[in-house]
């Protein structure tokens, strides 16, 4: 019997020991399966190679981050301080963009240069708010004179312009060019003043688009030599905005397409080369929008009264950014940081005011909004108080009618077009003018 024991306690020990090697070699062959390869549905059939590929990343590795936009694509600021908008100081500024390769003055030495001696200036003001919520006009003479001293002689065109819509503003009528409180050292000084200052020996005069904003035209092409705005027949698909802008003769007889630039009637074509725009916004809060700088500005260009009204409404989803896209991008922006309303905008009465005496001005409207923004507006916002910060701030990108939000969407349309813009600080070279 002992024998017998013995023999079945060995059985036993092998059937056991059996059990967990087969068990042991069964995980093993789980373990060490590989995992099953996901093919890159996104990548063109034209970049595959009949080559050993290269190993992919696995899921949880950090993706490469957005390659940084070479210098030569930059957005270049240039940013004057303590000033009061003198024209002593402006030519400061002048310097200093010539010193940064970003040249005021197209001359035959410099054909890179912004403005030429025979270019038709049209300097986009804001005219519907008096006191301080319009353009400066001590800044407004500056940039005037800037031009008309072009270093090979100016032969040009300078016009002062904005729409004012025909409503809202400060008495709810719309704009003004001869307001009797201005935004000035001298408050008197309106920029219709400014502009007749000059009018007897240069071309300069002034059109508020607010006396055509309700007639409907077509283009000097089809044969239409009156005065008003042409209004596309659908509104865009994506920002919805229905397309509009003015189209008139100033008081020198110059007939001028603000899609299509400069018309002659002789030839029957257009000079686009030769009409520059250069944008003058305030830098204010908005009630509604959060921030009114050069993007905003931009809604003194359509009609709303044509559009009824959609031009405003479409500010909210890019209408902004299609219409520079679709008539005519800034040739520069120079940001009117003077006095500015940190609460309570786009009315700017005297005692809301800030006198942050900056100027700055760039190419890039979207770049120049965002330092503007963070830079000067948010830390003036936050020490008056204000509690409407949320809809300030650059960084929100998904609650509608804030400024970050409709900033994006408004690039969008000009980055299809090929203009090298950035709403960010990414890729931005911001210069001070020297004390």
């Amino acid at each position: 019997m002992n024998n017998k024991k013995v023999i079945l306690i060995l059985i036993m020990v092998l059937l056991i020991s059996s059990i967990f090697l087969g068990c042991s070699v069964l995980n093993s062959r789980i373990t060490t399966t590989p995992t099953p390869r996901v093919l890159n549905t996104e990548m063109p059939t034209e970049s595959i190679k009949e080559t050993t590929p290269e190993p992919e990343p696995k899921a949880t590795e950090t993706p490469e981050a957005t390659p940084k936009i070479p210098n030569e694509l930059s957005s270049d600021i240039v940013v004057l301080r303590n000033t009061m908008g003198e024209y002593e100081d402006f030519k400061k500024l002048l310097e200093k963009m010539e010193e940064v390769d970003l040249s005021f003055y197209k001359t035959d030495i410099n054909i890179n240069g912004l403005i030429a001696s025979d270019d038709v200036v049209l300097l986009k003001v804001n005219s519907q708010w008096n006191q301080r919520g319009g353009t400066n006009t001590d800044l407004l003479d500056s940039v005037i004179q800037a031009i008309i001293n072009h270093p090979d002689g100016f032969t040009g065109e300078i016009i002062v312009a904005d729409n004012g819509q025909a409503q809202y503003g400060s008495f709810r009528n719309g704009g003004s060019l001869d307001w009797e409180e201005n935004n000035a050292i001298d408050t008197s000084q309106s920029a219709q003043d400014v502009a007749d200052r000059y009018s007897n020996e240069y071309k300069v005069s002034t059109y508020l688009w607010d006396t055509i904003t309700k007639k409907q035209v077509d283009e000097y092409s089809q044969g239409d030599d009156k005065d008003g705005f042409v209004l596309y027949s659908q509104k865009d698909p994506v920002t919805e905005i229905k397309v509009s802008y003015p189209k008139f003769t100033t008081t020198f007889g110059t007939q001028v397409s603000f899609k299509y630039g400069i018309w002659d009637s002789s030839t029957q074509t257009y000079d686009k080369d030769k009409f520059k725009v250069i944008n003058m916004p305030v830098l204010k809060t908005h009630g509604t929008y959060g921030v009114t700088a050069c993007i905003k500005n931009y809604m003194g260009v359509p009609s709303d009264k044509l559009t009824k009204t959609v031009s405003h409404f479409s500010i909210d989803t890019g209408g902004m950014g299609t219409l520079m896209a679709e008539t005519t991008v800034p040739t520069l922006n120079i940001l009117d940081a003077i006095w500015i309303n940190p609460i309570r905008g786009p009315r700017t009465e005297y005692y809301k005011a800030v006198n942050t005496q900056i100027i700055a001005v760039s190419t890039d409207p979207f770049a120049l909004d965002f330092w503007a923004v963070n830079s000067v507006l948010l830390p003036e916002a936050k020490a008056a108080g204000n509690t409407n910060l949320a809809k300030i701030y650059t960084d929100d990108s998904s609650t509608p009618t804030a400024f970050g939000h409709w900033m994006r969407l408004s690039l969008v349309p000009l980055l299809e077009k090929g203009y090298i813009m950035r709403f960010s600080d990414e890729a931005t070279n911001v210069y001070e003018v020297d004390e």
